[in-house]
């Protein structure tokens, strides 16, 4: 039987309502002038784009698989694209150099601030709570849109990188993939673990962490820009996710809150030694002019992934939910 994909979100403003009434087949999409005067960061253009690049992973249930290279629709995507990646050049564009770019994910401050140091030294549940479900938009298609960029690398950039995916996809044991594994973490939670369950309830910032690795992956002209987004992800995993896996027992999370982020902690010290020799050491010895592309990757994914947390943060200190809908309990267990 066909796998049935998510349901498709309600719109959140005149772009994603113009998105989703084409993808229905009963409407006409956003004019371009609409999508200048969006806010670029905004909840209406992060959400159209989104509906967009779900196309090219798990779609919608309303929506027929063809809309997915529909020429009207893809001319659309390249406008807020356009938009979208102007805005991130121009808004985290900090080092000119690789190295420089690094240094400072290779140095953890003596009293960090950020949403791990918040979850680990003062999180309440709900709040662990909350961070899962905006943080599964990634985690239940964990790797996925890294994968976009194997077939453009080759030598041994290709070997690190896939060498990287396949331990994020369970080293050929099904139970192992990580995706599987965050799905038990939202289990222990008391989160519904359907793919795409939390789309409507997750802030813009979100939205837009998980969209910059679409638009990254989905275009070979910014296979730089993947790479340098995924060693950052792999180079910070590790101390973060020590961070979380504490946060995970002192709150009572469950077993397999804990697990996820202890498996993550293991794993992604090896691989940020991989991803930073062999994935960009690779890529760079074969195409050196891709590192002004690699740095501005890094300097990206720190950029979004600082405005996420300032979002979970400012809410969380005036203690006020972070989401747009508040949460369901779905296991007895949780209260």
């Amino acid at each position: 039987m066909e796998h049935e994909g998510p349901r498709l979100p309600t719109p959140r403003g005149p772009l994603s309502r113009g998105v989703d009434a084409y993808l229905r087949g009963a409407g006409s999409l956003p004019r371009l002038e609409e999508i200048a005067r969006a806010e670029v960061y905004g909840d209406d253009l992060q959400l159209a784009l989104y509906l967009c690049y779900e196309l090219h992973y798990r779609g919608f249930t309303e929506v027929p698989p063809e809309r997915e290279w529909d020429p009207d629709l893809l001319r659309t995507r390249a406008a807020m694209e356009q938009r979208f990646l102007s805005a991130l050049r121009t808004d985290a564009h900090v080092h000119t150099s690789v190295d420089g770019a690094l240094a400072g994910l290779l140095v953890e401050p003596v009293e960090g601030t950020g949403v791990t140091h918040f979850l680990r030294a003062e999180g309440e549940l709900w709040q662990v709570r909350e961070y899962a479900a905006q943080r599964s938009l990634y985690h239940l298609k964990e790797a996925d849109p890294h994968a976009w960029v194997l077939p453009r690398l080759w030598g041994r950039a290709k070997a690190g990188m896939a060498a990287v995916e396949f331990d994020e996809w369970g080293g050929g044991r099904a139970e192992r993939v990580h995706a599987a594994l965050f799905a038990d973490l939202m289990t222990d939670l008391g989160l519904d673990t359907a793919y795409g369950r939390y789309v409507d309830a997750a802030s813009a910032e979100a939205l837009v962490t998980v969209n910059m690795m679409s638009l990254f992956g989905l275009h070979r002209a910014l296979r730089g820009a993947l790479v340098g987004h995924f060693a950052t992800v792999e180079i910070t995993s590790s101390p973060g996710s020590r961070r979380l896996a504490e946060a995970m027992r002192r709150t009572g999370a469950g077993p397999a809150a804990e697990h996820f982020y202890d498996e993550h902690v293991e794993a992604d010290a090896v691989h940020e030694q991989v991803v930073r020799h062999d994935v960009i050491g690779g890529l760079l010895e074969q195409e050196p002019q891709l590192a002004p592309d690699v740095a501005f990757g890094i300097d990206a994914t720190e950029f979004v992934e600082e405005r996420f947390g300032a979002r979970l943060l400012t809410d969380w200190r005036a203690s006020r939910s972070s989401l747009r809908t508040p949460l369901a309990l779905e296991a007895a267990h949780i209260s």
